[in-house]
């Protein structure tokens, strides 16, 4: 089979087609550059699979059958080394019911779970949500660069009421993509404290040149039975709609407390578009496609270096080193990113988020996604440049 072309460059019009992403604002002219969902068009051997599906004409409820886990298990073989059972695997509707569910089913109200901020929105929503406490341990930037405080973290999770670590691995938002060396010691700590170490791993697919993510179930045998991973093809493969996720939990006890929270919440039967979606993602051409993606958005991260560099000299970009979602620290500025935010969609038509979503450590930072066509990136990026010089001009 000939290698195939993708089209990276290809603006797509997604307003008007009832995306969140971008029918959120009524006004046309506002390029959206916000929540983590990408422009580009679905690799082709997955709209095969889901044209196949459509041509049957029938939408009745799916069944994970042997194909889907076997994808899994063959996806993480082949790309990672990786090897756990089908039997492991519990599928789900996406990564953040698959939270809440682990959390309700293995913790008990009022119980402690950490987190390490910055951190994804639905981290506290999770927990809160489940009637447990958050515990923050809030990351580093040490020589320019985000690090796990680990004095901290093993305090905290040495305290009476810790009951689980909930991990994410690649960081969002922050970028970083944990070492070896950096997951093994989180693993230590939560076996010694003998707390639950949960794993949200769905960016993982999404590192830059010169970065590997390592599965935190892979760092050691402690790891390989006891780490349980949330994960989906959804983020990588730009199929987040199609609500099709999996839980990894190799330990019987504990799958079987998360399998019936994953029922009690009603979760448990992943959309049968999805489930097609999935085994032709997690397939040669899928494998393919998604190098393309890396390799395009790493020239996508070169764009916004440069633009910092030369549009904001006082403002700090985190190393990007995996997501497409760079994180930026605007407080140089003297506003919070709240306000930042909202200047910029107003005044400027172009949407963001603001680092106030993500439990920000200090005021004023940026998220913004990159996953777009690099003509749309480089006309929003001349709108933040364009915020940020009138803003000079009032100081």
């Amino acid at each position: 089979m000939a290698e195939e072309q993708f089209d990276f460059d290809e603006l797509i019009a997604r307003r008007g087609t009832r995306s969140l992403k971008w029918d959120i604002d009524q006004d046309p002219d506002v390029i959206e550059l916000w929540v983590a969902d990408m422009d580009f068009r679905a690799a082709p051997v997955i709209l095969e699979a889901l044209q196949k599906k459509l041509d049957s004409g029938v939408f009745g409820y799916g069944l994970p059958t042997k194909a889907f886990y076997e994808a899994i298990v063959s996806w993480y073989r082949k790309r990672y080394g990786v090897e756990f059972s089908r039997t492991s695997i519990i599928p789900t509707t996406g990564v953040v019911p698959a939270i809440s569910s682990i959390l309700q089913g293995l913790c008990l109200p009022g119980d402690e779970v950490i987190i390490q901020t910055p951190a994804y929105n639905c981290f506290f929503s999770s927990v809160r949500n489940s009637g447990l406490v958050l515990s923050e341990n809030a990351l580093k930037l040490v020589n320019g660069r985000w690090e796990i405080d680990f004095e901290d973290l093993e305090e905290r999770a040495s305290r009476e009421k810790a009951r689980a670590l909930l991990f994410c691995n690649p960081q969002n938002p922050t970028g970083r993509v944990w070492t070896r060396d950096e997951l093994t010691r989180v693993a230590e700590i939560c076996e010694k404290h003998g707390i639950f170490l949960i794993s949200d791993e769905i960016h993982g697919e999404l590192t830059a040149e010169g970065f590997r993510y390592t599965p935190l179930a892979s760092v050691s045998p402690w790891a390989k039975d006891h780490v349980i991973t949330a994960s989906a093809a959804s983020k990588a493969f730009n199929i987040a709609g199609l609500q099709t996720a999996y839980i990894i939990a190799p330990v019987a006890e504990a799958r079987n407390r998360i399998d019936r929270q994953i029922n009690i919440n009603e979760v448990c039967d992943p959309n049968p578009l999805g489930i097609e979606a999935l085994i032709a993602a997690y397939s040669d051409r899928g494998a393919a496609w998604l190098d393309a993606l890396n390799h395009y958005l790493d020239g996508n991260r070169k764009v916004i270096e440069e633009f910092v560099r030369e549009s904001l000299p006082g403002c700090f970009l985190s190393p990007q080193e995996g997501t497409y979602l760079p994180w930026i620290d605007f407080s140089s500025f003297g506003k919070t990113s709240t306000e930042i935010e909202k200047e910029l969609l107003h005044g400027y038509h172009v949407r963001v988020n603001g680092g106030a979503h993500y439990g920000e450590t200090s005021p004023g930072w940026i998220r913004i996604n990159i996953a777009t066509p690099r003509a749309r990136l480089r006309e929003g990026l001349r709108r933040i440049a364009l915020w940020a010089e009138d803003e000079r001009k009032k100081g």
